[in-house]
């Protein structure tokens, strides 16, 4: 069933210098695309950010070692099945779908760039791998729409963003692919996301540009506080604008880019939230006052990770103590007389008590709708945050309780 917060997919024109194609590989027993490949031409640039488990999959360690040599040529994703926690089989299969790529585009392996998500601790088939490798070269070519649908895993519909930037006297576009729906409380990137633009972009400095958006973007959502073995995020950047190369802040464009980058990585990052498991709710949490940026993030990443919290929205229920509790637990500087609290436009706490003349009415009404927000004043600082999250109802339970089924 398609989540009730679901957004419409965007008209996403192609990418010059990107081919997309889809096929099936069979990695789990059904039928529908699940292996991805993006071709991608000679000179694209790239940079990512992936995931801080300390048990990250082999996809993320390859994609770890190639990234500071800033160049690709491929991307192949697959679904269904993460690769991780699969030890010398799982490293074997990645070095094997690379070196297809490479043996049949005459690119280096590490020019090529692969990503897996789906159930934990079951090797991918290379026999499987190679073959869909194969079968999705000769493939048509496929629409941003296809290449979406076929990353997905629990998600309830395909998710996709665009945004474009003059630089250089020239307009530029930046689209990009994600999917995730659980386990996701990434502090880096969400499960998997995929950006494409092309402008003409050094790799040193895309990083860069890439760190910074997911500071306010992919690291700012969470589902259910789980982080992903296998969370990655590819920015690809192929040159074809023809623009002069973006290489540092000072260059013409950059700040056109950079605000283009960062809107496509919060749209994409809000998509997610919006197709949390069993999610009925998108919430934003909104923290001000606070010693610092860092202190407003966790307190705010505390009051969307509390399940207390989540199940009061889900119920609508006007609960802010539960907000209070969130707060008074996130282990950073608070003081409860100073505190104030409100949902959506009404106040409802101040100063350590309930708010003077408050009624519960606006506050239920504003509970009852699909976009609820949260705000807590600290009354500390200058230090703000704001993160994005969903409701924790029954559905969450039941996908999870079936997952590998």
């Amino acid at each position: 069933m398609t989540s009730p917060l679901a957004l419409p997919f965007p008209d996403l024109p192609p990418i010059a210098g990107v081919r997309l194609g889809v096929t099936c590989a069979g990695y789990k027993a059904w039928e529908r695309a699940d292996l991805t490949y993006a071709a991608l031409a000679e000179g694209t640039t790239v940079a990512g950010v992936t995931t801080r488990s300390r048990c990250p999959s082999p996809e993320v360690e390859w994609c770890r070692r190639a990234l500071p040599l800033g160049r690709a040529r491929a991307l192949v994703v697959n679904a269904g099945n993460s690769n991780a926690f699969t030890g010398a089989r799982g490293r074997a299969a990645v070095e094997a779908i690379a070196a297809r790529v490479a043996g049949a585009t005459g690119c280096l392996p590490s020019d090529v760039f692969v990503a897996s998500t789906g159930v934990i601790g079951v090797p991918l088939p290379i026999d499987r791998a190679e073959a869909g490798i194969d079968a999705v070269l000769d493939a048509p070519t496929a629409t941003w729409r296809e290449a979406a649908d076929a990353i997905g895993t629990t998600d309830t519909f395909a998710k996709g963003a665009i945004a474009t930037a003059i630089v250089d006297g020239r307009t530029v576009t930046v689209a990009g692919i994600v999917k995730g729906s659980g386990m996701i409380a990434p502090d880096m990137a969400t499960m998997l996301g995929f950006l494409f633009t092309d402008a003409a972009v050094e790799a040193p400095f895309l990083q860069k540009m890439l760190e910074a958006a997911n500071a306010t973007t992919f690291s700012c959502i969470t589902v259910d506080g789980d982080t992903s073995t296998s969370d990655t995020v590819l920015a690809f950047a192929t040159g074809a604008a023809g623009n002069a190369p973006l290489a540092d802040p000072d260059s013409p464009g950059a700040d056109a880019f950079m605000a283009a980058l960062t809107d496509v990585c919060r749209q994409l990052a809000q998509s997610v939230v919006r197709d949390g498991e069993g999610a009925s709710k998108f919430v934003t949490v909104a923290v001000t006052g606070a010693e610092s940026d860092r202190s407003a993030h966790r307190v705010a990443m505390s009051i969307a990770n509390s399940p207390l919290v989540k199940t009061a929205v889900a119920g609508e229920d006007a609960n802010w103590g539960r907000v209070v509790m969130a707060v008074g637990k996130a282990g950073e500087p608070a003081e409860r007389d100073r505190l104030a609290i409100r949902f959506g436009a009404t106040e409802v706490a101040r100063d350590g008590a309930v708010a003077a003349g408050y009624e519960e009415a606006p506050v239920a009404a504003h509970l009852q709708g699909q976009e609820v927000e949260i705000g807590v004043d600290l009354g500390l600082g200058e230090g703000q945050a704001t993160v994005w999250t969903c409701d924790l109802t029954h559905g969450y339970i039941s996908i999870n309780a079936d997952y590998r089924s």
